[in-house]
């Protein structure tokens, strides 16, 4: 029975537990959705973003007190388009079993895996990229044929109010359902039995959701984040490295998982790439109140970063910045040269536009200092030099890789986006994201003629026959 499709109906105000009730009785009576009852949810997903286009960059935008339509739309909804669309195309090919290879000695039987959907999922979103950490997901789920239930974040009200009430008129609850409100109704998400759970956030509130989690035996996704690393080789251009990691540190005023966070950059040339950086920050913003330069999402949040910066200044470390701080939520795009390996600075994952400059003398030093933390959620090198990336890429671990270049391996939607360590656990994205919210069924088949029953009790002549080829393989 199909009637997977989406329909019109008015968002409600069930609770977790009773959405889950009526998602798993749908499941349990209808069974895994047929491809085409999964390509049309994902075209109605498609249409819906294109259609409230401005309604949604609006919301974003009066959420942070100030963020760019363009920005938005770039970082957000382009790649919550794209993803759809892969899923489209290739989902044929993805829900097909997988041929695997029978041992000679159980032949003629056949082998394959057959990819089933989960059943119900639930994913807890960020405020940082709001659609996209929401949509993405979302695609990877309803195309493996799970039905879910969305927690966006409460820092971002107005768009989590328009996200509710417009996939609730596009979608049966017992297929999508959104719940709002504060971080009670996340717990209760949280701790709700589950066949998988994916959460994007800080590392911090990652281990109290696995904690949960751990109470009902649900599988998790822990998108998280840490410390990443820039590091500039001696081989590579100045300028240009500090440039692209300008744009990418200071999009979203900081404010990205996978934004670089500090950069390590040869012991002599460290001076020069800090103003470098804010020579580039200069041409992107040349005012604090540029439309296109982002504002902090809370108050609270611009404290703990201004309180990171003075906490580095007072143990000595140099604090560069082409514009002072604006009252309220708008920070200045500030660089940090040397700090104290041991502050907090250093210590936190920083979320802001605040970026730490540290010098190194060899490669070898740079090593110790990325691999003397947790694992980052993204590295990246910036080298012309094989050698020296190999010795980078080989001497680490890291969620994903950005080479010459920073954010951009999160948007592809042909590799797996996820953490490792303390940044994360699982990954997602296009097939990879398919087959996290799917279960992979093994299936033997025998064939007409099976060598099972010769090797039954009582054991005999034949039986020692049979192990001695088995062995002697």
């Amino acid at each position: 029975m199909d009637t997977f499709s989406p329909h019109l109906a008015k968002p409600g105000s069930a609770s977790p537990a009773a959405l889950l009730a009526a998602q798993r009785q749908a499941h349990d009576r209808e069974g895994a959705p047929s491809r085409e009852a999964r390509l049309a949810s994902l075209a109605v997903l498609d249409r819906l973003l294109r259609a409230n286009r401005e309604p949604i960059a609006t919301a974003i935008a009066a959420d942070f007190a100030g963020r760019s339509t363009n920005e938005t739309d770039l970082a957000e909804l382009v790649p919550a388009l794209a993803s759809i669309r892969n899923a489209r195309r290739h989902l044929a090919r993805w829900m097909r079993p997988e041929r695997r290879q029978v041992d000679i000695g159980y032949r003629p039987g056949r082998a394959w895996v057959q990819h089933q959907p989960l059943g119900c999922v639930a994913i807890v979103a960020p405020w940082n990229y709001p659609l996209l950490l929401t949509i993405s997901p979302l695609v990877d789920a309803l195309a493996a044929g799970n039905r879910v239930i969305l927690k966006p974040s409460e820092l971002v009200p107005r768009f989590s109010a328009l996200l509710a009430e417009l996939l609730g008129a596009a979608f049966d609850p017992a297929l999508l359902a959104v719940v709002t409100g504060g971080p009670e109704v996340g717990q209760a998400v949280c701790a709700l039995p589950l066949d998988h759970l994916l959460f994007t956030g800080s590392t911090a509130v990652g281990r109290l959701v696995a904690r949960a989690a751990a109470e009902t035996l649900t599988p998790v996704t822990l998108e998280l984040g840490g410390k990443s690393p820039a590091i500039v080789c001696p081989d590579a251009d100045l300028a240009a490295a500090a440039k692209i990691i300008a744009q990418g540190k200071f999009f979203n005023a900081g404010q990205t998982c996978i934004a670089p966070d500090y950069a390590l950059v040869p012991e002599a040339q460290a001076r020069a790439f800090a103003d470098a950086v804010l020579d580039a920050t200069a041409t992107m913003y040349p005012r604090l109140n540029s439309p296109d330069y982002t504002s902090v999402i809370s108050e609270r949040h611009a404290e703990r970063l201004r309180g990171l910066v003075a906490g580095a200044a007072a143990t000595g470390a140099t604090v560069l910045r082409r514009h002072d701080d604006e009252p309220g939520r708008r920070l200045a795009p500030t660089v940090v040269l040397a700090p104290s390996p041991d502050g907090a600075l250093m210590a936190e994952e920083i979320f802001g536009p605040v970026l730490p400059v540290i010098g190194y003398r060899d490669l070898a030093e740079a090593l110790r200092f990325v691999n003397d933390r947790p694992r980052p959620l993204a590295l990246y090198p910036f080298t012309r030099d094989r050698s020296a990336l190999a010795t980078l890429l080989d001497g680490t671990l890291s969620g994903g890789v950005a080479i010459n270049s920073v954010l951009m391996h999160c948007i592809q939607d042909d590799l797996p986006f996820g953490g490792v360590g303390a940044s994360g656990i699982g990954a997602y994205h296009g097939h990879d994201g398919f087959k996290r919210f799917s279960h992979a069924r093994g299936v033997y088949a025998a064939g007409r003629v099976s060598g099972f029953g010769f090797l039954a009790p009582p054991y005999g002549r034949r039986i020692r026959i049979a192990l001695k080829a088995m062995l002697m393989r």
